[in-house]
């Protein structure tokens, strides 16, 4: 069976890293992403350069019209999905619950939940063999901020990547039977431009002394986990979670 792997908000950090393992892996990649053309054309010339089939589709996977038009775009040129990393991911500055407006609330919701569901839904459409397809993996990207809370900082986010790890669970269960593989890995400390997000750029680098390890860690030591999840080195695992916070 031909490996294709659809990696949303694959442009940057985890995301990208995924790709470029993927590559070397021989899946036929699709590189999602919002906004930044640049960053994602950069991704595709390296994994095309590692002899990858793939390409990149800009869409806005809190949008189920757009989240469509992405898996026909992926049906057309790569063909059916067999592999789905639900990466997307945005968190707002930092800030108590008490001063959180409903909008950045439903924003963050919109991407961190409503995306991966709708995301999975329809790798589903095409995994299951309910819908003639052949089994698959899905991996969640989640964080070890669901397991904090985030006090003082973004607890939307925390709550939010709390619902991802309660999907995972749920949805790994339901399709047990039907040779789909639901597992999710939960990063923190990482160095990627995320933390750019919540206003703190440094932010990994200033919580080291606390991180048990000593140090944050790589996009490419997620992305080696969530590659292993979507192998047959993982062939009995489902329903499960690999932290990757340097032991905190």
């Amino acid at each position: 069976m031909d490996k294709v792997i659809v990696i949303t908000g694959g442009s940057r950090g985890i995301g990208a890293a995924t790709a470029v393992l993927a590559a070397q892996q021989g899946y036929r990649i699709c590189i999602n992403y919002l906004a930044d053309d640049a960053a994602a054309h950069e991704v595709l010339a390296q994994v095309r350069a590692l002899g990858a089939q793939a390409i990149a589709v800009r869409a806005d996977v809190s949008d189920e019209e757009e989240i469509v038009r992405l898996f026909i775009e992926v049906d057309e040129q790569l063909g059916p999905v067999t592999a789905l990393v639900n990466n997307a991911g945005t968190v707002g500055l930092k800030s108590r619950v008490d001063e959180l407006s409903e909008l950045r609330i439903m924003h963050t919701l919109k991407t961190n939940v409503l995306g991966p569901i709708l995301c999975a839904k329809h790798a589903v459409l095409r995994m299951s063999p309910r819908y003639g397809g052949q089994g698959g993996n899905i991996v969640n990207v989640s964080s070890v901020a669901s397991r904090l809370g985030s006090p003082g900082e973004y607890v939307d986010y925390a709550a939010s990547k709390g619902a991802v790890d309660t999907f995972t669970l749920g949805l790994s269960k339901e399709l047990a039977g039907e040779g789909i593989r639901v597992n999710a890995v939960r990063p923190g400390y990482i160095f990627t431009d995320f933390h750019a997000l919540s206003g703190d750029p440094g932010r990994v680098s200033k919580l080291e002394p606390i991180i048990p390890m000593g140090r944050g860690g790589r996009p490419e030591e997620v992305a080696e986990a969530i590659i292993w999840l979507l192998s047959d080195k993982a062939s009995y695992t489902t329903g499960t979670f690999l932290d990757l916070g340097g032991g905190r």
